[in-house]
């Protein structure tokens, strides 16, 4: 057992997993930059204020964060979320309106690991400051969809509902404090009841379920503004053959929302543990942070339990590349040295052995790369200035002797017939 392990919750993401990270970013990074949004890329470190601005009837706030007094004696959190980051970064720069942008990166959560969920976890996603139309909540929403669609995913789910207007929700919320205060409610619901109503609704116990069933519904409490604005998102869903459902115990984690939300679920994965991901509309958010009052509405999605759902489905597998070419050197090492310079030079990808080992350990060394050829220069091919070109699968060929000078294009050719 070595003497150090990370942390509870955390955990190292090494290559091959790693590349397909990077892969998954560069995925949604082409599905969101195509419609205009730019990356930012925010603090991991922000006022702790930043995020007690999302409601201090959350969990995130009352128990998940990691926050410290650091040595200049300022109040710091380590961030939980992303949108109030990115919030903070409008009030304080000011972009020109509409502000779209997305993201990628890590949040931290003291919470209890499971299954696709981890104290420090990746989120992907997009925020649009500025904008109240309707109709920019069908397009966040189907970028989404999107995003999930290039990766292969078909066992998706998509739940939408809506808040309505401030007005609309506190008048929701009376309602359901007066209906769950004469339920039959778990302990851990009666604590949730004092803080927020709304999170009742997000019980998954057993002993809740009767009294969420026979809850009052959001819609209606509608104002006829928030109704004409969901009409709107739902009518726009169905225009562009997004397949969603209306669920009106949705209500999302953070109390920042208003209007529209939504969430993606996995059907392959477990109930308790299906959220992939999901936003909505945070109008007011920016002007709790010092900002002027201006609309907002992003969504942040999972990387891991997307990853989850990809390996449930059988889709967007690893593909980590083979390396084009390893250099088997058994002169000095010189040679080696030289090879992979030109390889990269040239666009190629290739490796190499160290330590002046023996030709069998290196070409072990190739096999176990996955290259696709092995450049072996022995003394003899030293003095003549020649490499030998060794196809490493069983059906590439026979291996031949190719001039310095003629090395690049000839394993270009190859490479494109194998291709």
């Amino acid at each position: 057992m070595p003497a150090f392990q990370t942390s509870p919750g955390m955990r190292d993401i090494l290559p091959g997993d790693s590349a397909r990270w990077r892969r998954l970013n560069g995925v949604f990074a082409e599905v969101v930059e195509a419609a205009g949004y730019g990356q930012i890329i925010t603090p991991l470190l922000e006022d702790i204020g930043v995020f007690t601005r999302i409601g201090d009837a959350t969990d995130v706030v009352t128990k998940e964060m990691y926050d410290f007094v650091d040595k200049g004696d300022r109040h710091i959190s380590l961030r939980p979320e992303m949108t109030a980051s990115v919030c903070r970064s409008f009030a304080q720069h000011r972009p020109t309106l509409p502000w779209k942008v997305w993201y990628s990166g890590s949040n931290f959560r003291y919470e209890k690991p499971q299954r696709g969920r981890f104290r420090q976890f990746d989120q992907v996603g997009i925020e649009v400051l500025g904008v109240e139309d309707a109709n920019l909540d069908v397009e966040v929403i189907a970028l989404a969809s999107e995003f999930y669609r290039r990766l292969g995913l078909s066992r998706i789910r998509l739940i939408v509902n809506s808040l309505g207007e401030p007005e609309d929700r506190a008048r929701y919320v009376e309602a359901l404090d007066a209906h769950f205060a004469q339920a039959d409610l778990s302990e851990q619901a009666r604590a949730t009841l004092a803080k927020n109503p709304l999170r009742v609704l997000d019980s998954k116990r057993g002993e809740d379920a009767v009294a969420i069933a026979s809850a009052p519904r959001i819609g209606d409490f509608y104002s006829e503004a928030a109704s004409e604005h969901f009409a709107t998102v739902c009518s726009g869903l169905t225009r562009l053959g997004i397949a969603f459902e209306v669920e009106p115990k949705l209500v999302r984690g953070l109390d920042y929302y208003r209007r529209t939300i939504f969430e993606f679920q996995g059907e392959t994965l477990d109930s308790a543990q299906n959220a992939l991901g999901g936003g909505g509309r945070y109008d007011g958010l920016v002007e709790a942070l010092g900002g002027p009052a201006t609309p907002g509405i992003g969504f942040a999605l999972g990387v891991d339990r997307t990853l989850l759902a990809c390996d449930d489905e059988g889709v967007f597998a690893d593909d980590t590349a083979d390396l084009d070419a390893f250099v088997v050197d058994v002169v000095d090492g010189t040679h080696a040295l030289e090879l992979t310079a030109e390889l990269r030079a040239a666009g190629l990808t290739g490796d190499r052995g160290y330590d002046n080992r023996s030709m069998k350990a290196q070409m072990k060394l190739a096999n176990r790369s996955g290259a696709r050829f092995a450049l072996i220069v022995g003394d003899d091919e030293a003095s003549n200035g020649t490499v030998v070109v060794k196809p490493m699968a069983r059906d590439g060929g026979d291996q031949q002797n190719i001039d310095r000078t003629d090395l690049i294009s000839h394993l270009k050719d190859k490479l494109r017939n194998q291709r």
